[in-house]
């Protein structure tokens, strides 16, 4: 077997803490995994805004969509931030 800081292995495994050490160290895998994924989930929300953003800017650009309506699409679902959308 392999040596730990604490014994070796199977001394770890037979030890009255074997089930603390085996909760604590499943509990924090468990608390860096919601941060990568919360992470990860805040990354492509964002990501999907801007690209939202720049494709309505594009379409102020070329003429499709009047800037007023951009606005509005743009603070729609903001609660009562949003303006008025003037069809």
């Amino acid at each position: 077997m392999f040596e730990l800081a604490c014994g070796d292995f199977e001394s770890l495994i037979r030890s009255e803490n074997f089930i603390a050490i085996t909760a604590i160290t499943l509990g924090c895998g468990v608390g860096v995994v919601g941060i990568i994924g919360g992470t990860v989930s805040g990354i492509m929300k964002t990501k999907a805004q801007e690209q939202t953003k720049r494709e309505i800017a594009a379409y102020v650009a070329e003429g499709t969509i009047d800037p007023q309506n951009a606005v509005a699409m743009l603070n729609a679902g903001r609660g009562n931030k949003c303006q008025d959308f003037q069809g």
